[in-house]
């Protein structure tokens, strides 16, 4: 029996306009990352060059989101990047290959993603409950009543995507009012009482370029999200419009969201230097510490927990992205097929958002530390880079093809966005055994696409037309 007759006749609706695109990817990016780096960025590029490292992190993310602008306008499919390099190197050819990779990989960074904000959410949530980063065993000192609360979080947040597009938005909204105010409350609270420039310490040029870089590391990876709307290419009205508009504002919006936070904490955060080390829950604690001493202890409280809310609204976003990608693999008949449907009352694709919602509640069991890792280099290797040299190869090959968007001063958006991953990938610590992971989980999936690919008669076992 052809793959084909396995997949279902139901499709995705396109009900998602400009604003909801755009909260939808602001809901990703302010996540726990930009509330647990902010000091560490301090500390990094020290104060007066930590501004520039946001900026610099944002003109990566601008220049990669140009990248993902064109390809989502002129593909505008349910996968995102899945569609994108299945069509840029041949769905025939080895785009079949490539694409079941790039799907293969995502079952494993988009969970790792999803767990990091549940980890990071649970750190915060030590804050108010301290005996939450205890130990239930003692013959298992790395494991924590936080690993547990994670774990809840993201079961949580797999139950309430398990409903109708239009409720999804609706809650998408509220969860994104609560982002919002949690950065108005630290801009706010920073700039209550005046603004003075911290005093700081001349640097030499190799250190303060030392610093600068590690810092636009952490930015960078605080920027990511702004490519979510392309995973749900297929439920966009007007998407030729409403992709590219919504990865460019919601990268200039948050992009001023940062540096605002930046400035309005640079007096507050005298100290951060010495905070490098220390644990989630003490990092959030200084950024709470900015409310406190504006407003008092309950607004600090409130501070704090307005940024677990934060966390809370990235994990539903990425959750919400990511399931439309397995989906799309398996209609397709290049993923497993049992993925392909979609729930005959919500219309949504249940299994791949249930899959997702599992693998990334047992990833919740590691550290925040080694979920990062792995995500940042597998996701740079095997997704960011494949895409970069694919939209210069699909202008050489195929100049014919429609694109609504066509980014501005090509090719130097994606030659910058690999120079910067480049540098992301160098200047990263402990990078050797991160570049292992993503090379082992490359191969096993180029190995069960091969032993698919011979059994199904794909591509490079498919016969010619000569042959057949």
């Amino acid at each position: 029996m052809p793959l084909a007759s396995f997949i279902p006749a139901a499709t995705l609706q396109r009900r998602i306009g400009l604003r909801s695109a755009v909260a939808f990817n602001m809901l990703e990016m302010i996540g726990v990352g930009p509330f647990i780096a902010l000091p560490l960025v301090i500390a990094a590029a020290g104060f007066r060059l930590s501004v520039w490292a946001w900026v610099l992190g944002a003109v990566i993310a601008v220049a990669d989101g140009l990248v993902w602008a064109e390809l989502g306008a002129a593909f505008p499919r349910a996968g995102g990047s899945y569609a994108f390099l299945r069509e840029i190197y041949g769905p025939q050819r080895a785009g079949n290959w490539l694409s079941f990779l790039y799907v293969w990989q995502l079952s494993f960074t988009a969970p790792l993603a999803i767990a990091s904000g549940c980890i990071g959410l649970s750190s915060f949530l030590a804050w108010f409950w301290p005996g939450l980063d205890h130990a239930p065993l003692a013959t298992l000192p790395a494991l924590h009543f936080t690993n547990f609360a994670a774990v809840s979080a993201c079961l949580l947040v797999t139950a309430l995507l398990y409903r109708n597009l239009s409720s999804i938005t609706r809650l998408a909204w509220v969860l994104f009012a609560g982002v919002l105010a949690a950065i108005a409350g630290v801009i706010v609270s920073g700039f209550a009482h005046g603004w003075q420039m911290p005093a700081s310490t001349t640097l030499t040029l190799p250190v303060a370029l030392g610093g600068l870089a590690q810092a636009t590391l952490l930015t960078t990876y605080c920027y990511w999200g702004y490519y979510n709307i392309c995973f749900l290419g297929a439920e966009v009205r007007r998407p030729e419009r409403t992709i590219p508009r919504a990865i460019l504002l919601s990268v200039l919006f948050v992009a001023a969201f940062y540096v605002a936070m930046d400035l309005a904490a640079l007096p507050s955060m005298r100290d951060a230097a010495a905070h490098v080390s220390a644990g989630e829950a003490v990092r959030l604690q200084l950024v709470a510490d900015i409310a406190k001493s504006a407003f008092g202890s309950v607004a600090g409280r409130l501070m704090a927990a307005l940024i677990i809310w934060a966390a809370f609204g990235s994990v539903f976003s990425l959750l919400l992205g990511y399931s439309r990608v397995p989906y799309a693999a398996a209609r397709d008949g290049n993923y497993f097929q049992y993925l392909a449907a979609l729930h005959p009352r919500h219309n949504i694709p249940h299994r791949s958002l249930v899959a997702l919602g599992l693998v990334a509640a047992l990833f919740c069991f590691f550290s925040l530390q080694q979920v990062i890792t792995m995500l940042v280099i597998t996701r740079i290797l095997l997704q960011f880079f494949l895409q970069h040299v694919g939209v210069i190869l699909l202008r050489i090959q195929r100049p014919e093809l429609a694109r609504p968007f066509r980014m501005p001063l090509y090719p130097l958006p994606p030659l910058v966005a690999i120079a910067g991953f480049v540098f992301m990938l160098v200047n990263r610590s402990h990078a050797l055994g991160s570049l292992a992971v993503a090379a082992a989980i490359a191969l096993s999936g180029t190995l069960i696409y091969f032993i698919r690919a011979r059994r199904f008669g794909q591509w490079p076992f498919a016969l010619s037309k000569s042959d057949q």
